[in-house]
């Protein structure tokens, strides 16, 4: 098999006692897919993939419950992609989170959204490059999850964002995404960004990187993912990265946050 749904780091050898144990894991890349719940055919293939990818849905959209519960068959880890406000004034769609709402508003809005996502382990955002700057917001926000047994991925859709370092604050378990794979939609494109992610992987142990149900990409995934194994590369969830990094402990402790309770809303 080409990859490894949770990454465990392995007990140094008999042979080799008083080795780092890190040395014995792979670099490892974690890949999430954004804007899941509109296309039902990609997302079909997506789930299909034997790899551990992640999948990162919108809320309330025509085929977010549908897909997720799918995703949770085949033992993919789920996201909510969280839409926040952008510095082009492109519209959010439901569930969205703009400056304009107040810290309640703000807080309910996003407690629904997580609850319209069954099997939900992750928060990133869908865009955000006006709201992951402003501390408040960022602030309420993480007030919010901080309630839930989830992480959170800054995508990082601007430099200046200050997302991940609020999530941090509130000792949320915390990612930030490091390539993006699919700005353009070509085979060329992708790759050369998928050879990025690698690198960064190589340099830095593990790296994370970001893609979306577009066809290429889910083309070049078919293709390219099972060929990990002949590089050297490992493919986990964004949890098992994350444990990776941390000692390969446990996200939460059991009874420590609020459990989500599902509450279905009207779907587009």
């Amino acid at each position: 098999m080409a990859a490894i749904a949770i990454l465990a780091v392995s007990s140094p050898a008999s042979s080799g006692e008083g080795r780092d144990s890190t040395q014995q894991v792979p670099p490892t890349i974690a890949i999430i897919i954004d804007d899941m719940g509109h296309n039902l055919a990609e997302g079909r293939r997506l789930i299909g993939l034997e790899q551990p990818i992640t999948l990162a849905f919108l809320p309330y959209r025509r085929h977010t419950t549908e897909l997720a519960e799918h995703a949770h068959r085949k033992q993919k880890e789920i996201m909510l992609h969280a839409p926040m406000a952008n510095t082009r004034n492109i519209g959010l769609g439901p569930g969205g989170l703009s400056p304009g709402m107040g810290k309640d508003s703000m807080a309910t809005t996003l407690r629904r959204a997580l609850q319209s996502i069954p099997h939900v382990r992750g928060v990133n955002n869908h865009m955000g490059s006006l709201l992951t700057q402003q501390l408040e917001a960022m602030d309420w926000i993480m007030s919010e999850l901080d309630h839930y047994p989830v992480y959170f991925v800054d995508s990082r859709t601007i430099a200046s964002s200050i997302a991940g370092e609020v999530a941090a604050a509130y000792r949320i378990p915390t990612l930030t995404r490091d390539v993006f794979l699919d700005h353009e939609q070509t085979e060329e494109y992708v790759d050369k960004q998928f050879r990025l992610l690698i690198k960064r992987a190589k340099e830095n142990g593990s790296a994370v990187g970001i893609g979306h149900p577009h066809k290429v990409t889910v083309d070049y995934l078919e293709k390219h993912l099972p060929e990990l194994d002949e590089e050297g590369i490992a493919i986990a969830t964004v949890s098992g990265v994350w444990a990776m990094r941390n000692g390969n402990r446990q996200m939460f402790a059991e009874g420590e946050k609020r459990q989500i309770r599902p509450a279905l809303a009207k779907q587009e």
